[in-house]
């Protein structure tokens, strides 16, 4: 039987095969970028996002958070396929984090598999996801706040959204910002309150 292409994969498939190729202790984030082929965008974004889902995990999501904004950004422009500068680029990620990430992550991404399918697909193309570009730099940058919990909400976002895009399904795309939006304002309200309280402590 003939091996499956790659571009018709399904995700899941596609990273824990991805954990499967590395040779060695570890795989630069170039090497990793190199595998996916003309899904980059996507999978390269759920690669890096599914480690900010683990609650009150720190070091990790701030090292990925750079590279996730720095992609981010290159759809906001309207770049067709991403790259990293050399420093970003040769970050490396552990083969046994890389094994881990597609076991933990394996059945719920079938679970999304499962429902989700090409509808809305003019909000995963030009000039539409430009705008959700600019959406995942917005969730990157929280990823990268070294604060409890910052991390986890716009996580999954980036991951329902980088899922949407793979899958050319708008209603995951749309579901995805919601919620990172949602986590956005809600940092930013915090945010105020906490000034104004600060501000009438002081009688400022």
């Amino acid at each position: 039987m003939a091996a499956q292409p790659v571009e018709d994969m399904a995700i899941s498939a596609r990273l824990r095969q991805l954990a499967e190729e590395v040779e060695g202790d570890a795989a630069s984030l170039d090497w990793i970028l190199a595998q996916l082929h003309e899904r980059a965008f996507g999978l390269f974004l759920l690669v890096l996002a599914l480690p900010c889902c683990i609650p009150f995990l720190y070091g990790v999501p701030q090292i990925v958070s750079l590279p996730l904004m720095f992609v981010a950004m290159q759809i906001l422009i309207g770049r067709k396929t991403p790259w990293l500068p050399r420093r970003l680029g040769a970050r490396t990620v552990s083969a046994e984090a890389l094994h881990g990430l597609a076991a933990r992550a394996g059945p719920w991404l079938r679970r999304i598999e499962a429902f989700s399918r090409p509808r809305l697909g003019a909000l995963t193309r030009a000039p539409m996801d430009q705008l959700v570009g600019l959406a995942l730099v917005l969730f990157s940058a929280s990823i990268l706040v070294p604060l409890p919990g910052t991390n986890t909400v716009p996580g999954f976002a980036v991951v329902i959204v980088s899922m949407g895009l793979l899958q050319r399904d708008g209603v995951l795309v749309v579901l995805g910002t919601l919620l990172g939006t949602a986590w956005i304002a809600s940092l930013v309200f915090a945010g105020a309150t906490l000034v104004s309280l600060i501000r009438g402590w002081m009688g400022l």
